[in-house]
């Protein structure tokens, strides 16, 4: 019999759900409309994938979720832990506040109990100043009651981590270990502001994650299903409980990389791009060799400049419920904005008034859902003006995301991958595969455990050849820590910076670990 797994993706619009049998082969899958509370959505999936299918609910041994309530939380503003940020760093840092450039509705939720302090290190690992460990328990005693959250960074750590190491342990002592801590060494690569902007996000949203875990788990729970939970991470593989909730902020876009993921699963491609068209986004990602290309750029969440591993994914607004509209002068226009989750209360096709992108194809006769005869009215210049402004802007997208001119094979999957033609300017071939309308679900089932680490080295204390092998032995180390088993570990990814105006021989080096789920 063998056992099965659970994969689940939460959209904007739908919440996708497959049951897999351990040869990755999809038993059954399910569209449930996403709900407010998202945790409802979830809910009803489950019950609905363990319904359709006669699989033993105790062969179940795994469940694996994508989600968007981390990054829901911080767009929206909401749910977010009472956080308190402590910089050290200071005399060195005291030109430029934490939170400088965070938007300032985000900067006074956030920015309630902000403290600089004595210490961090320079460039080359030697102190700046002596760690101030008393105004460290001072603070600490302060905030006791008043927060759930402490980010903490340290100047340069991912050269030194010491001095967060122990501003850790001296929190710890204090508030006990209810409180969450994030370190920013553990978070961001080189870069102070970026890497404490990520580090300040992640302490928000464990809350909402540790909410979201329970909330899945219990929904498993209430349906019979004892299975291992885990959680996808925005590179294409899975993470823990546990470790989610340490590093929630590493959720982020784990969406469009899942679909990314399926899509290379269910084409065999390896190279390709990746095109996801959702209810109310199209995401565009490229797969390189089997993973999803990852951004070099600092990256922006909620307003939020960060510098933590992000994949590199175009977004347009393009998608199954995009809102169409006739302008006075016979033009046509698509979004941005979309009826999202509301698709079948509000379009033409299901009774409802609003004119989307799915009238659109039920009227060309390239989609049948809902009534047909409710959109039969619509004026044909409208239907084939909105058709090839949705061609052209994805096309668009597809350019932009291209390395070079030569054409590419494109993977077509997510539900609104219907609003595409079969031929599309820029691609070699375009591939639909089986299952498309779940390729985000089935990403999430099949995916792997990683681990990674980011980090300055000096190959003077060790050498070369030492130095590469401990960094390498650090990221499987990470990766266990998630839930890898120890035995099929392999290096997925290896990138190593010489940073030529730093003293030691000093290098970066970034490590990824894979391998697939420990029994």
């Amino acid at each position: 019999m063998g056992n099965y797994r659970i994969g689940i993706d939460v959209g904007g619009t739908h919440t996708d759900a497959v049951v897999l049998d351990q040869h990755f082969n999809v038993i059954t899958e399910t569209k449930e409309p996403t709900t407010e509370d998202i945790s409802t959505g979830i809910y009803n999936a489950v019950k609905n994938i363990l319904n359709s299918s006669d699989v033993p609910k105790e062969k179940i041994h795994y469940a694996m979720l994508g989600t968007t309530h981390c990054t829901n939380a911080i767009v929206e503003r909401k749910r977010l832990n009472h956080v308190a940020v402590i910089r050290i760093g200071a005399p060195a840092t005291l030109g430029i506040k934490p939170l400088v450039g965070v938007p300032d509705d985000l900067r006074r939720i956030l920015g309630q109990h902000v403290y600089l302090i004595n210490g961090g290190h320079e460039f080359d690992g030697r102190e700046i100043a002596d760690l101030d460990t008393e105004k460290l328990y001072e603070i600490a005693h302060e905030l006791k009651g008043k927060v759930d959250s402490v980010a903490i960074t340290s100047v340069f750590s991912p050269v030194s981590t010491e001095h967060e190491l122990e501003a850790q342990r001296i929190l710890h002592e204090v508030l006990g270990e209810e409180v969450a801590l994030s370190l920013s060494s553990e978070i961001g690569s080189v870069g102070l502001l970026e890497r404490e902007n990520a580090t300040i996000l992640n302490a928000a949203v464990v809350k909402v994650a540790r909410n979201t875990a329970n909330g899945f788990i219990n929904a498993l729970k209430e349906e019979g299903v004892e299975a291992k939970v885990f959680f996808g991470q925005n590179d294409g593989t899975l993470m823990s409980v546990e470790y989610t909730v340490k590093y929630p902020i590493l959720t982020i876009a784990c969406g469009p990389t899942n679909s990314i993921r399926g899509a290379s699963y269910l084409t065999n491609q390896s190279n390709a791009l990746v095109v996801d068209v959702g209810g109310t986004t199209t995401d565009i990602g490229v797969l390189v060799n089997s993973f999803p290309r990852q951004s070099s750029l600092a990256v922006e969440i909620g307003g939020v400049r960060t510098n933590f591993r992000m994949p590199d994914i175009t977004s347009i607004g393009i998608g199954g419920g995009t809102i169409v509209r006739q302008n006075q002068d016979r033009t046509v226009t698509l979004g941005p904005d979309s009826v999202g989750y509301r698709l079948q209360e509000e379009a033409y096709v299901f009774g409802g008034n609003t004119l989307t992108t799915t009238d659109i194809m039920v009227a060309k006769g390239l989609a049948k859902v809902g009534d047909p005869s409710l959109v039969s009215q619509l004026d044909s210049e409208l239907i084939n003006q909105a058709y090839q402004t949705l061609v052209n802007k994805v096309e668009e997208a597809i350019d932009r995301m291209k390395t070079s001119a030569e054409p590419i094979p494109v993977i077509l999957v997510g539900g609104g991958s219907i609003l595409l033609p079969d031929q599309l300017k820029g691609a070699s071939s375009v591939h639909r595969p089986n299952h498309f309308g779940v390729a985000n679900a089935i990403g999430s089932a099949i995916a792997q455990v990683s681990g990674q680490i980011e980090r300055v080295f000096s190959l003077d204390e060790l050498g070369r050849e030492e130095t590469l092998e401990l960094a390498k032995k650090m990221a499987k180390d990470e990766a266990i820590n998630a839930g890898a088993s120890p035995d099929d570990l392999e290096i997925v990814d290896f990138e190593d910076v010489p940073l030529a105006y730093l003293p030691g021989n000093a290098t970066k080096i970034r490590v990824k670990a894979a391998g697939t789920l420990a029994e």
